[in-house]
């Protein structure tokens, strides 16, 4: 009894050393493959920031990083080592997201990452403060982080053909420089307020969403001089879009304008209007033009077809509010 006894016990302790080799061998062939991954990383970084390198050139006194038709679907931490840039202009490269790390770029004057796969905006952003232009069209961003304002320095923002965002937080009115905004072909239904209140806003488009009317607020952009609104789904105009005095520029075709208000006749500034497209109770034909270029500029600034649109409804209003006079010229046809 006693030699089975020592015998287990023998054979317990002698498992146990080897249990605890095999746990030391598998601990070091963990720590050799970590190291060898790491090692990996240094030489994947280096060969990548050799890469970048190869990519930056200067324009206008400018630093730029410049890479298009190539795949970068991450950018690596080496990126780093390049904080001098002033401007990147990153176009179809897959890239997946901005790195974490962007604000850590002082010195970015222009982020062009248009035509990517970017999914979100990390809240970094807001870390670059002397950011003055931010490009990102033609990616699959979903909503803007409030971050964003405290880009003081930003004056232009394009953020079309990103299908879903469809609000801005209201914070980005805080961008007293923005004087540039596209916000076309995404998911709005309104005219964000933080839009309504940015005072430098001088063009905004708004092209290719879901707006069904614009806010009688639309006079507070007082800036604006250029406004896109084509393809929405706008029934009617605002009276007060009438008091927008640096408006000159105004594209609402592919509408669903029924009139066009009396009150835009009095718009002095106002220098390219497009309404076609649109259904409009009345049809009004403008004059034959003497010549091919006369009938393109008219064709093209549509002033006239919205001065003589006015007019033909002032005729058709009162008609309606002298329902005597109508009633005599029936009754001496009779």
């Amino acid at each position: 009894m006693t030699e089975n006894v020592v015998f287990t016990g023998a054979v317990n302790a002698v498992k146990e050393i080897w249990e605890e080799r095999i746990k030391k061998h598998n601990e070091d062939l963990k720590r050799e493959k970590e190291f060898q991954h790491k090692l990996v990383r240094i030489w994947e970084e280096r060969v990548s920031l050799t890469k970048l390198k190869e990519k930056v050139t200067r324009e206008d006194g400018r630093v730029i990083l410049k890479i298009e038709n190539e795949e970068w679907k991450t950018l690596p931490a080496s990126l780093l080592k390049l904080s001098q840039l002033q401007e990147w202009q990153l176009h179809r490269t897959g890239l997946l997201k901005i790195p974490e790390f962007i604000g850590r770029f002082q010195n970015l004057l222009v982020l062009d990452l248009s035509r990517n796969t970017i999914s979100e905006i990390p809240r970094g952003i807001g870390l670059l403060t002397r950011l003055q232009e931010l490009i990102l069209s033609y990616n699959k961003i979903k909503t803007v982080p409030k971050e964003l304002s405290n880009c003081a320095s930003l004056e232009k923002l394009e953020l079309a053909v990103n299908r879903d965002i469809c609000d801005l937080p209201q914070e980005l009115s805080r961008l007293l420089k923005l004087t540039h905004l596209d916000l076309s072909m995404n998911h709005f239904s309104t005219v964000p307020s933080a839009v309504l209140d940015m005072p430098a806003l001088e063009w905004l488009d708004m092209g290719s969403n879901k707006l069904e009317r614009l806010p009688d607020t639309i006079e507070s952009m007082q800036s604006l001089h250029t406004l896109w609104l084509q393809r929405n789904e706008i029934t009617c105009l605002p009276e007060t879009i009438s008091n927008m005095k640096n408006l000159s520029t105004l594209v609402l075709s592919n509408n669903k304008l029924h009139d066009i208000p009396v009150c835009m006749g009095e718009m002095e500034n106002l220098r390219f209007v497009n309404f076609r497209d649109n259904p409009l109770k009345l049809e009004v034909t403008l004059p034959p033009s003497d010549s091919p270029e006369e009938e393109e500029e008219k064709e093209l600034f549509g002033l006239q077809f919205m001065h003589a649109y006015i007019q033909e409804s002032q005729k058709a209003d009162d008609q309606i509010n002298c329902p005597t006079t109508l009633s005599t010229s029936i009754n001496t046809d009779g």
